[in-house]
């Protein structure tokens, strides 16, 4: 019986065993493997997160530039570009690449979107003037740049991206610099909450509250002349930037047609001129709050006779009190230049300062007006080259009070004879050709010529501006002019 036991026991063990090494042998059933699915719900490029109902899309571009005469792609203004002597740059180089992510899901509230569009650049180092914050200082190293950031859910858009204000092509109506005046321009983005109602048959209406303050080079200048002295007069700037902290955002609103052929666009906004105070603390006071309004109209014309993909685009605005909104957010908001004189004087300046709005200890807020207008034309030649011109005006004229003000502290360093008025004129206009060998790639040569037309007359004597290595001496005041050239080579993925 002890026999039997034992035979039955060792015979259920070499099962288990023989049934174990059998089970080992077995093949494991592998994971399903998750196959990347194109998303054709929204165009090319788009493809479903593995295991999600959410598409993607990567994209972007890498740009390589070089101008020739000009400083960070504007004209010949601020420290060594306006100088004109030997700390003038004589070409300027900028290497960049934009990386975009866009995402997108179906509900039944409609599409969630996002988007967030990221700019790395190196830049060649620059030496900037009067007005960092407004020419785009560079230290010639690489920076990081967030232009947007925004999510859209049910007709809102909540981030950073570029203003309804603004027209599509934003200051480029054909190409060209940096410095376009005669409409806004915040093609780098601006913080937002924003709400677009579609009406059918290409009609839209928008509106927004957005921060001027993350504009790229924020709001322009509010001069408190009281502290004004005459080594920033010579510069462009007219007194302390006096503002104080915001109270209200810019109230935005825009309709917009897109048709078949071309687009028209009404925009108008509102902004607020909260200054700090007439001195250093609290107890001197303060001018009141003032509104200033801009008002913009957008055209563009497809379809034209001259050729298959050619347009004209063209803006116009007026603006009080919102100066911005013409000489737009990349345009320098104070600036000099220096050329030569042939009336004896050591050389001839012309500078310009640009504001929101004047006051002076006492005096209320005397609001800024500006109107311009820009405009390109794009000639395609054929599939591979097109040809563009385009050019923009815009007038800045200070109030009576205002300029009464400002021109107090003229009179510390005008020769006599000399005349105060610190309104000016300025003009651009410029040639491109675009040469597209392959999908996706372009060489381009742009030049570009621009023109100050400054009100003041007569001669100053000016203490000098030692970052342009300019001594002290009796100059010319005179119009100046500048002439730059760009080469670009990009790639679009």
């Amino acid at each position: 019986m002890k026999l039997v036991k034992s035979l039955l026991l060792g015979s259920a063990a070499g099962l288990i065993a023989v049934g174990g090494a059998q089970a080992a042998d077995l093949p494991v059933k592998a994971k399903a493997v998750e196959y990347v699915k194109i998303c054709s719900l929204y165009g090319a490029g788009f493809y479903y997160m593995p295991g999600t109902d959410t598409c993607i899309k990567f994209g972007g571009y890498l740009r390589a530039d070089t101008t020739v005469g000009a400083g960070d792609y504007s004209f010949q203004a601020g420290a060594n570009q306006g100088s004109n002597n030997r700390l003038t740059n004589y070409w300027f180089s900028r290497a960049r690449m934009d990386f975009t992510v866009d995402t997108r899901t179906a509900t039944e509230y409609g599409v969630v979107r996002t988007y967030a569009d990221m700019v790395f650049t190196w830049t060649s180092n620059a030496v900037t003037g009067s007005n960092p914050s407004a020419q785009g200082a560079s230290d010639g190293s690489a920076s990081l740049g967030l232009y947007h950031a925004f999510i859209q859910f049910a007709g809102f858009t909540f981030g950073r991206t570029v203003s309804i204000f603004d027209a599509p092509w934003q200051s480029y109506p054909a190409g060209g610099p940096d410095h376009i005046p005669g409409g806004s321009n915040n093609v780098n983005g601006i913080n937002q909450v924003a709400y677009t109602a579609d009406f059918g048959q290409g009609i839209t209406g928008s509106v927004a509250l957005q921060d001027m303050t993350t504009a790229t080079n924020g709001q322009s200048n509010l001069w408190n002349v009281s502290s004004g002295t005459a080594a920033q007069f010579v510069t462009g700037v007219y007194g302390a930037n006096d503002w104080g902290g915001t109270r209200s955002p810019d109230i935005v609103g825009a309709i917009r047609v897109d048709q078949a052929w071309g687009l028209a666009q009404i925009s108008v906004a509102a902004h607020d001129i909260h200054s700090a105070y007439y001195g250093a603390t609290e107890v001197t006071g303060h001018p009141g709050d003032k509104w200033g309004w801009a008002v913009q109209g957008a055209l563009t014309i497809k379809n034209i006779p001259t050729g298959p993909g050619d347009s004209i685009n063209l803006q116009a605005v007026y603006t009080d009190g919102a100066s911005r909104y013409n000489f737009q957010s990349l345009f320098p908001q104070s600036f000099f230049m220096f050329s030569g004189s042939g009336t004896g004087a050591y050389q001839s300046t012309g500078f310009a300062g640009i504001a929101d709005g004047v006051f002076g200890t006492g005096t209320g807020i005397d609001t800024v007006k500006t109107w311009g207008f820009r405009g390109g034309y794009t000639h395609n030649w054929s599939p591979n080259w097109a040809s563009a011109i385009y050019g923009g005006y815009a007038q800045l004229k200070y109030g009576d009070t205002g300029k009464a003000l400002i021109c107090t502290n003229f009179a510390a360093i005008a020769v006599a004879g000399s005349t105060c008025n610190p309104d000016f004129n300025f003009a651009v206009i410029g040639v491109n050709t675009v040469w597209t060998p392959v999908k996706n790639l372009a060489f381009t040569a742009d030049v570009n010529w621009t023109h100050l037309d400054q009100k003041y007359s007569g001669a100053i004597v000016s203490p000098g501006i030692a970052a342009a290595a300019k001594p002290a001496a009796v100059y010319e005041l005179k119009d100046q002019n500048s002439v730059s050239a760009l080469f670009r080579a990009q790639r679009n993925f």
